[in-house]
């Protein structure tokens, strides 16, 4: 288990800010955020490198606060690796490791054999990168921190390198606190999701309800959301919206209208009606030339204004009375539908799929 508690720290001009969230004991945590967002600042806070101005560092149910580096249960895997130079590849796994059995086990995971006597200065990043991951694992650390570690890998590698930790890290049961820009990785590896920016937390919790209902329109902008609008939401109801017994004055959820420019978007959620964001991705927006005979209520007629591709997918921007509308579908889907700049088209989407923040 990871938890941190008001953790503020400060280096140089830069600060963490009473930063508190927790990683159940066995889960696998993801850090999310823009450059200088702190991120890196927190793992070394955990990890006893870096004086706190306040708060409380818990791992494993033990108040490590006081404690030096040495003396907490924790393996560190920096992007750049920072192995020792004047030691070769199995030496430098083996520092620190638990036994010999440890230390074979890792090299042949993370396939250092062929290497193991050579002089780690004499490697490829994505090997030092290897050399890294190993030598933190061959400690069988209760919690791991890993701080980008795969980013030196080229795309193949990294997917098999990911298979590998995460095999480890479910045979081992130890809990981890990953470090990443990916965001695809992020809901790949990850059980809970942290995102910080500026040194604060913005929003904490389940991966997917970061990446489907983001708390604000920066979040779901950071995230990779394509249709962000702002406008005005009402409850359709006839009556008022019930209120929820488990929290009263508190709107359950229902059904909603969005009015954005010219649109209306009907959505559910539980928001206050007024002033609001409607969140959209591009990958729940269906894209047709007639209009679909469903249940869905969301179906706009429009005209395509751009089309971005990118190997096996495409965005698609939709023009709809003045308002954009982007899709992503399959390079095919492009080609079967015949979609081209000017070429009128149905785009069309579930209430579910709107967010209301």
């Amino acid at each position: 288990m990871i938890a941190v508690d008001g953790l503020t720290v400060r280096v140089g001009e830069f600060a963490l800010d009473n930063v508190s969230f927790t990683v159940p004991n066995g889960a696998y945590g993801v850090v999310i955020g823009p450059a200088g967002a702190g991120k890196t600042t927190l793992l070394e806070s955990i990890a006893g490198l870096l004086p706190l101005r306040s708060g409380r560092v818990t791992l494993g149910g033990a108040d490590v606060t006081r404690l030096p580096p040495e003396r907490r249960p924790v393996g560190l895997v920096y992007q750049h690796a920072y192995l020792f130079p004047h030691l070769t590849v199995r030496e430098n796994v083996a520092y620190g490791a638990r036994s010999a059995e440890d230390v074979e086990e890792v090299v042949d995971r993370f396939g250092l054999a062929l290497v193991g006597d050579r002089d780690v200065t004499s490697l490829s990043g994505g090997e030092r990168q290897l050399v890294a991951l190993a030598r933190a694992l061959a400690r069988r650390p209760a919690v791991l921190l890993l701080d980008e570690p795969f980013a030196a890998l080229d795309p193949r590698s990294r997917a098999a390198v990911r298979r590998e930790v995460r095999t480890m890290y479910f045979d081992r049961g130890c809990t981890v606190l990953h470090v990443t820009h990916d965001f695809e990785e992020a809901g790949l590896v990850g059980d809970v999701a942290i995102l910080l920016d500026k040194g604060r937390l913005v929003q904490s919790g389940d991966p997917a309800d970061l990446f489907r209902r983001p708390a604000t329109p920066y979040v779901a902008s950071f995230l990779g959301a394509e249709n962000i609008y702002a406008g005005t939401a009402r409850p359709i109801r006839a009556v008022s919206p019930d209120w929820s017994d488990a929290a009263q004055g508190q709107y359950a959820e229902h059904p909603l209208a969005f009015d954005t420019g010219s649109l209306t978007l009907y959505a559910l959620g539980d928001a206050v009606p007024g002033r609001a964001h409607a969140i959209l991705r591009a990958e729940d927006v269906m894209l047709s030339r007639e209009a679909v005979a469903s249940s869905v209520r969301n179906q706009f007629r429009g005209r395509v204004v751009e089309i971005v591709s990118a190997g096996a997918l495409s965005k698609v921007t939709i023009d709809v009375s003045g308002t954009s509308i982007v899709s992503a579908v399959t390079t095919r889907a492009v080609q079967e539908l015949g979609l081209e700049r000017g070429r009128e088209v149905v785009a069309s989407f579930k209430a579910t799929s709107v967010h209301i923040c």
